[in-house]
């Protein structure tokens, strides 16, 4: 029921969200505000709800982790999308050219501070951590990376290649990101700084959307599609795929290590042995 419920309310926040974005334009301030409003206005949803229908702290969203999160996470995403830009044009895949703007690269982090936070709080926040509950964390994994590859088939330019693609690397790692670390914050950072290298410093298409702002460049690539991605952007170049294993890996043995991998048979487990506790405290 909670799965259910907080799905349809978030994909209803995604709605609006997408509604203030398309007002505010390609206008950099008008573009910067609406993205901190979808922001702040999502997280605070996000955090009603959780303490609403599960009585509980929002502790994936504690601000005493936000500014490390954030940063750490900002940091993993830019250095991977730099890797595939640098691998794409290492095979003569890309090039940058002029007609860019700092205007530009501006419109496109606000529009993009909008996106990862409403989408990392429903795909991770909302469908991963409560599948989780029910099925353990491969399922979670799987299922919740599924559904994030295939919301994207609805972008334009979308393929079901593209789809697949962003299910493995960014579906996969982001889920990753979250059971390593517990917290909402680093997903956030990594998918907003994935997003604003793309299109905002380096002009790639984003997921096969071109109609967003052009940032500090133009990029121009060329060649196979397998390399370059074609026209849904530089996510669906097996490079992509490649970089972004990279750090899945590693965040699920860092969650291994940390003891952050739960099963179902965990869970059972541990719903049993409480139930025995409270029998044998009762007799």
């Amino acid at each position: 029921m909670r799965l259910a419920a907080m799905t349809v309310l978030f994909l209803l926040v995604m709605v609006v969200a997408a509604g203030v974005r398309a007002a505010a334009g390609h206008t950099p301030v008008l573009s910067l505000l609406a993205g901190a409003a979808v922001a702040v206005g999502g997280i605070a949803v996000y955090a009603a709800v959780v303490r609403a229908m599960e009585q509980r702290a929002v502790t994936e969203l504690d601000p005493a982790t936000a500014t490390s999160g954030l940063g750490q996470g900002f940091l993993i995403g830019l250095g991977l999308f730099t890797a595939t830009i640098a691998l794409i044009s290492t095979f003569g895949g890309y090039s940058a050219a002029g007609g860019g703007s700092f205007g530009g690269m501006a419109a496109v982090l606000g529009l993009m501070a909008g996106v990862a936070v409403t989408e990392e709080l429903l795909f991770r926040g909302v469908v991963f951590r409560l599948l989780e509950e029910l099925g353990g964390t491969t399922a979670a994994l799987v299922v919740s990376a599924v559904l994030f590859g295939s919301i994207h088939l609805v972008n334009p330019g979308a393929t079901v290649w593209g789809a697949v693609a962003i299910a493995v690397e960014a579906g996969l790692m982001l889920g990753a990101a979250y059971v390593a670390t517990r917290n909402l914050w680093v997903p956030i950072g990594l998918h907003l700084a994935w997003n604003f290298a793309s299109r905002g410093i380096y002009g790639a298409t984003v997921s096969g959307d071109d109609a967003t702002p052009t940032g500090l460049v133009q990029g121009v690539f060329s060649g196979p599609a397998a390399l370059t991605g074609g026209g849904f952007g530089p996510e669906a170049s097996v490079f992509a795929i490649l970089v972004c294993a990279v750090p899945t890996v590693l965040f699920l043995r860092a969650a291994k290590r940390r003891g952050r991998l739960h099963t179902r048979r965990t869970t059972a487990t541990t719903t049993s042995a409480a139930a025995v506790s409270g029998d044998a405290a009762g007799r």
